[in-house]
């Protein structure tokens, strides 16, 4: 089969590209704005990319067109479409469907899906889990948005079929169950300009995780209520023989539970769950129904991140995989591409300033990114050590300002924060005043890397964050600062 894929460098496309690749299909795909990491994943695949959506990619007549959710029907101000080739494959009658139902169907049949959702941590919970599962000998496939450093791809099909393993290796699979496994980051936002279900409920999860849930998506959801009516759609679907996975501490997940629940639940993060944690977030037991049961102790920093392993471990239970040897398996987790990872260091009066790159885009997970370094820095106990937060509101909610009041909130732990404020309706600069000098705001990249560059000192942590690719900023800094 030939599809073509529109929207292929977003992360979800283009994992779901590697995922059709794999599986003997052609594959060819088009997007505008190209960059790291899917990008490079992409070519490593030698898949064809054409840039833009020229309506001449008709000519291609594939067998399906697989449409991603960057596509509309919108218009330039011109009058002209924004997506010429949609409107030339509904004019011809051409074959499309989203990429959420092209997975569910040409993928995830016949296959148990462990599905993790939430506003925050999905990837790297994802890839947990994916980790814990492959270290059980279960072998199982993936789609995850970014790229878990311990596999090197953000996609795989995975075994077929439950591997043989030895007796003593072999995990206690619950009901009976003897499907080969699936784990996919099962996203709230719409699955296409036709079909505006959440992705997640095209997945037929067995296992899910509702990890942490906030409003987000201010472009397509009207409040938090609508984005909890969009969760309970996934518990739907959740068989009874399945599993939900839930965040005790979330007030708003306890309300999707509360409009009705077919499956067993697990809870996590709470005093009182079924699963909790005791000790500092990168050493610590795993208390399963009060009883001690694994111990982590692992490279990852944060409450959050203390969390999440405890939703992957609760997950893979369920698909036979003991707590003691999930355990065992994060100990060997690397995270995931982008997330506090570092992209470079630079050698300034015989100390280093470090740079890291990480997705944080909602002033939830921008808080979170910078409180979990602040504590690494403090436990360190060497010379105090400055934190530059540096950022850009790109997200559709940021955008739009839904959530601009809570900036300086969630730079609180930062010594210093850099707002690139290119292409916002609302004054960067108004709403950091609070912070007074520890802010600062640049209209441009350039603008943005000499303020940076001029104020680094030695022995600073400087954390990029952006859900984009930030203008190439991390690679400018480094060598802005190298040249100083």
């Amino acid at each position: 089969m030939h599809i073509h894929i529109l929207g292929i460098c977003g992360t979800f496309m283009g994992g779901l590209a590697a995922l059709a690749r794999e599986a003997g299909h052609r594959v060819t795909g088009c997007d505008a704005g190209v960059y790291p990491p899917m990008s490079d994943q992409l070519r490593a695949l030698n898949i064809d990319l054409i840039e833009g959506f020229g309506a001449d990619q008709l000519a291609l007549a594939p067998d399906m067109f697989v449409v991603g959710n960057v596509v509309s029907r919108a218009g330039r101000p011109d009058g002209t479409p924004k997506f010429p080739l949609m409107e030339a494959i509904l004019d011809a009658g051409a074959p499309y469907t989203s990429g959420p139902q092209w997975l569910a169907e040409q993928v995830l049949q016949g296959r148990h899906v462990l599905a993790v959702a939430g506003t925050h941590g999905k990837t790297t919970t994802t890839a947990m889990l994916a980790w814990i599962l492959d270290c059980a000998g279960l072998q199982p496939g993936f789609l995850i948005g970014g790229v878990p450093m311990n596999f090197g791809v953000s996609a795989r099909l995975g075994a077929n079929k439950i591997p043989a393993l030895a007796t003593s290796q072999k995990p206690q699979r619950h009901h009976g169950a003897d499907l080969p496994v699936f784990v996919i980051e099962a996203d709230e936002y719409d699955t296409a300009f036709f079909d505006k279900r959440s992705k997640f409920v095209h997945y037929r999860a067995r296992t899910a995780i509702l990890n942490n849930l906030e409003f987000d998506h201010a472009d397509i959801f009207e409040d938090l209520a609508a984005i909890e009516r969009q969760f309970h759609h996934l518990v739907r679907t959740v068989p009874s023989s399945g599993r939900v996975v839930v965040n005790g501490l979330e007030d708003a997940l306890e309300r999707v539970l509360h409009q009705g629940l077919w499956s067993e639940v697990r809870s996590f993060g709470a005093a009182v769950s079924d699963y909790t944690a005791q000790g500092e977030p990168h050493a610590f037991d795993v208390r399963q129904r009060g009883q001690t049961v694994a111990r982590v102790e692992w490279a990852l920093s944060g409450v959050h991140n203390q969390l999440n392993a405890l939703a992957a471990i609760a997950a893979a239970e369920h698909v036979g995989v003991s707590p003691a040897m999930a355990a065992q398996a994060l100990a060997s987790f690397e995270n995931v591409r982008r997330r506090m990872e570092l992209r470079g260091t630079v050698t300034r009066d015989t100390a280093t300033i470090a740079m890291y790159d990480d997705f944080a885009h909602h002033p939830t997970a921008i808080r979170t990114t910078l409180d979990g370094l602040r504590r690494r820095l403090d436990q360190a106990r060497g010379a105090p050590s400055r934190i530059l937060a540096v950022f850009e509101p790109r997200s559709n909610t940021m955008k739009l300002g839904k959530m601009k009041a809570q900036l300086p909130w969630s730079l609180e732990a930062a010594d210093l924060a850099f707002c690139h404020s290119g292409g916002l309706d609302w004054d960067a600069g108004d709403v950091l005043a609070s912070m007074g000098e520890r802010a600062r705001v640049a209209h441009s990249i350039d603008d943005l890397v000499a303020q940076v560059a001029k104020v680094a000192q030695a022995g600073d942590h400087i954390v990029c964050m952006s859900n984009g690719g930030f203008g190439g900023v991390h690679a400018k800094l480094l060598s802005a600062m190298a040249a100083l």
